[in-house]
């Protein structure tokens, strides 16, 4: 039997000295005048950001305030799987497994735990209240140590599934994801229906590929190819490297933390609803201890991964294959892709579609209350 082991983060002082001795040395890259964003991460807002990360930013705090959830180590697959295991509070807590992706990390569900684990504290109903388990993915964070083996979406799925079934004791749970937590949770509901009351989605990781033929094709379906048109036209770069050439990008991101932190920002720019302002979403001090939590773990190479799978293996959900779990899908306006609902149907059961007001790819950074309201309505007739 698998017995969960307690765990604190607990950087040593000479990885913190270490990283503040790097940011010393920074070499500066030249900008194209004019440049700021366009051409990627703007050289102004890195100097403020690096600025404050070596002579500001207080790692001690932020481990505090992540020390204060109840974390776990279990030994599975062959690794130490870590995850946060925060208990509801509420009559009957539903369990509930909440995945992250990349370049996220446990961070990302600060603000949203409180308000799955114990919605009456905001003014909700006690009867809502979610038993949640969001661990690092494997390769992630915490669940990463040296040369460990690496793992592909469905491989992820499985080791989640026996975390919560095995280790945890859930023989029923909830899911809910965004990145590729979403396409963790689709494998999930794919490959183990009868343990999942519902799956909760953010991104849809199936049913992006429809039938647009026609002289005319419908608005939104128009709409949704001009976005992926853009999309793999300007924002694909970082998955050919990725998802191509791993090993040569993880030496610079693993043995610079401003090259590390530079090919973070970039995207939580890009993929937030923040009007091109990213401090105006996401808080310096979040976004510098995800990075942080990147680079005292050393995990950057190994999250690069599930890119490389993707790219070189088939997608395990099959052509026609439908997951037949109930869904539900939020829709962020400022999510990177919105596939058109009759192309997600053919693949998910959906239950309930949410058009939300705000937000983005971070979704549970950007709009925690919104989210969670939808998670406890979907879930509330599945319970």
């Amino acid at each position: 039997m698998t017995v969960p082991r307690p765990f604190k983060i607990q950087v040593p002082v000479a990885t913190l000295s270490d990283l503040r001795e790097r940011l010393t040395r920074v070499r500066w890259p030249d900008e194209i005048p004019g440049g700021e964003w366009t051409y990627g991460a703007d050289l102004a807002t890195m100097k403020d950001l690096v600025a404050y990360w070596r002579d500001g930013f207080d790692w001690r705090a932020q481990e505090t305030a992540l020390n204060a959830w109840p974390q776990f180590t279990a030994p599975l697959a062959g690794i130490d799987v870590h995850y946060v295991h925060a208990p509801g509070v509420g009559p009957s807590p539903m369990p509930l497994l909440i995945s992250h992706g990349w370049p996220g990390s446990i961070v990302e569900f600060q603000q949203i735990l409180p308000r799955l684990t114990d919605p009456a504290k905001f003014g909700g109903d006690p009867r809502d209240a979610f038993t949640v388990v969001a661990p690092s993915l494997p390769g992630y964070g915490f669940s990463f140590k040296p040369n460990q083996a690496r793992f592909g979406l469905k491989a992820i799925a499985d080791v989640f599934a026996t975390l919560m079934t095995e280790v945890l004791g859930y023989p029923r749970f909830a899911a809910q994801g965004g990145d590729w937590g979403a396409f963790v949770t689709t494998c999930l509901g794919a490959f183990h229906p009868d343990k999942l009351a519902g799956i909760h989605l953010t991104l849809l990781a199936a049913g992006r590929d429809g039938d647009a033929t026609g002289p005319t094709p419908p608005d939104d379906v128009r709409t949704y190819l001009d976005e992926l048109k853009q999309w793999e036209r300007e924002e694909t770069g970082y998955q050919w490297i990725q998802g191509t050439r791993p090993q040569t990008l993880a030496y610079g991101l693993t043995d610079s933390p401003v090259g590390l932190l530079a090919w973070i920002l970039e995207k939580f720019r890009a993929w937030t609803d923040c009007g091109g302002d990213v401090l105006r979403r996401i808080p310096r001090d979040v976004l510098l201890t995800n990075v942080t939590i990147y680079w005292v773990t050393g995990a950057i190479n190994s999250s690069f991964w599930p890119y490389y799978w993707r790219r070189h293996e088939p997608w395990p959900i099959g052509k026609g294959q439908r997951i037949a779990v109930p869904t539900a899908y939020a829709s962020f306006p400022k999510e990177i892709l919105h596939p058109p609902r009759a192309w997600a149907e053919k693949v998910y059961d959906i239950r309930r579609w949410t058009t939300m007001k705000a937000g983005g790819h971070f979704a549970a950074l950007e709009e925690p209350a919104a989210l969670a309201a939808d998670i406890a309505e979907f879930f509330r007739p599945l319970r």
